[in-house]
């Protein structure tokens, strides 16, 4: 996931990036970053937590001058959580500075450092990021657009990227769109976002977005578009399906107006007969539940109660703790649930344990019945591209049929949204889209070695 920034020529760059990756909290919740350029030099910070946690101590955006900034919200997945991967990345090169934040994940990782090391590469972190930065620096291109386009059609794999080289700033997509990247306009000033809901928090005007296998160079000789690659669209489906904030625009469409169409699809599909209710398991699935009921003779209701407080980072010291992790999160409205046929809606299932937990709960409230339904379909295969997906043996679904999961959760029924209502809801062309999660039809050959 995570979540990037860049703010080019606005006198505010490190407070409107802060708001932004504010807005982009729930693509990253692990660590944050931001850097600065003020015309001279290079200003950062970055730290674990929250985006409030890192700077919201008085004077910490005071240390970020200039006009121009870029910024990171931490999600991990390749290369871990140590603090030496907290992004933006900052380097120095050949008198100059150059920052990198990136979303996505590089796959053909080591081929290219055992080529890189070869020519004098040191890593100084473990992320697949800083591969884009040696690549760039060993280049044997004349011009600086040369290196940095050669950089970038020697990775493989999804990369958005925003980059800082002195006073340039340089944003990049693979070919295959994977992940989404936006560009936005306030007053003068260029803003570049992974989700358009960071553009309507600082007020910026929607543009449109970074095309797949396209690098934009901005600098004091105006905008510049070049080709990467060509392009061959094959976005994240799982942006529809979780990720993404439901107020954003994606891919060409409201991230809402697909979730909503989702539930009413998956409420065709697998209908529950004479359900009283439809609740989501909030807050990812509240959309899709809405699309549900819509579809159904079940009404929505709010069945579950969110603590916002507890966030993803949340660590359980003891098994006694552990066990109250879903309650920390959620609690039940007893008035609601208690004697009704319950229709539970949720996005996703992973490896099974919090909705096992949380339907635990959830018969404590006494429903009469307890029926699931899950807006996408069973997920079965890792993802290399940028999502934490454990391996198959650690996926319910690829371990457990379905009447194995139904038991496993203690429910009275389970069903999935189908992989052709999920590609039909998107209402564009199915071939836009990655499913690989789902389906193991991955968009590029991926060999075991290629991974570190």
């Amino acid at each position: 996931m995570c979540g990037i920034v860049g703010i080019y020529d606005h006198k505010e760059a490190s407070t409107l990036t802060y708001l932004c990756l504010y807005a982009l909290q729930h693509r990253g919740q692990e660590a944050g970053g931001i850097v600065s350029w003020d015309g001279n030099r290079s200003f950062v910070e970055k730290g674990v937590g929250l985006v409030s946690d890192v700077f919201g101590n008085k004077g910490t955006l005071d240390r970020l001058p200039g006009k121009m900034s870029i910024g990171h919200n931490r999600y991990s997945t390749h290369g871990g959580s140590g603090k030496q991967n907290i992004q933006p990345f900052l380097y120095n090169f050949q008198n100059s500075s150059i920052s990198i934040s990136h979303n996505g994940n590089l796959i053909n990782l080591k081929e290219t450092k055992r080529h890189l090391e070869e020519m004098g590469a040191i890593f100084q972190t473990t992320s697949d990021t800083e591969f884009i930065i040696h690549l760039f620096s060993h280049s044997e291109k004349d011009s600086f657009e040369e290196k940095m386009l050669d950089a970038f059609r020697k990775v493989r794999g999804a990369f958005s990227v925003v980059m800082m080289h002195d006073d340039k700033m340089i944003v990049a997509r693979d070919r295959h769109g994977l992940r989404p990247l936006s560009i936005g306009k306030l007053d003068d000033s260029y803003i570049f976002v992974s989700e358009t809901c960071a553009l309507d928090l600082i007020g910026a005007e929607y543009i449109r977005d970074i095309r797949p296998g396209e690098m934009l160079i901005l600098d004091e000789n105006g905008k510049r578009s070049f080709n990467i690659a060509r392009e061959n669209k094959k976005h994240c489906i799982f942006e529809y399906v979780y990720f993404s904030r439901p107020d954003s625009h994606i891919f060409g469409n409201s991230v809402d107006k697909i979730r909503r169409k989702l539930g009413k699809t998956l409420a065709l599909e697998k209908p529950v007969s004479g359900g009283d209710i439809v609740i989501s398991v909030p807050d990812s699935s509240n959309t899709a539940a809405v699309g549900f009921s819509q579809r159904s003779e079940a009404r929505f209701e709010i069945g579950l109660i969110r603590n916002h407080y507890v966030g993803r980072t949340f660590i359980c010291p003891t098994q006694a703790v552990r066990d109250f992790s879903v309650k920390l999160k959620f609690n039940t409205i007893r008035g609601v649930l208690e004697n009704r046929k319950v229709v539970i809606v949720d996005d996703s299932i992973v490896r099974g344990t919090t909705l096992k937990k949380l339907v635990r709960m959830i018969k404590k409230a006494n429903p009469k019945e307890i029926h699931i339904r899950i807006s996408s379909p069973p997920v079965k295969y890792p993802c290399y591209y940028g999502m934490d997906f454990p391996s198959e043996e650690e996926l319910i679904a690829n371990q457990k049929s379905l009447d194995e999961i139904r038991e496993h959760l203690g429910v009275d029924s389970l069903e999935y949204l189908s992989v052709e209502g999920l590609l039909s809801s998107t209402q564009m062309p199915k071939e836009n889209f990655c499913t690989a999660c789902f389906t193991k039809n991955y968009i590029e050959e991926r060999k075991e070695e290629e991974s570190l």
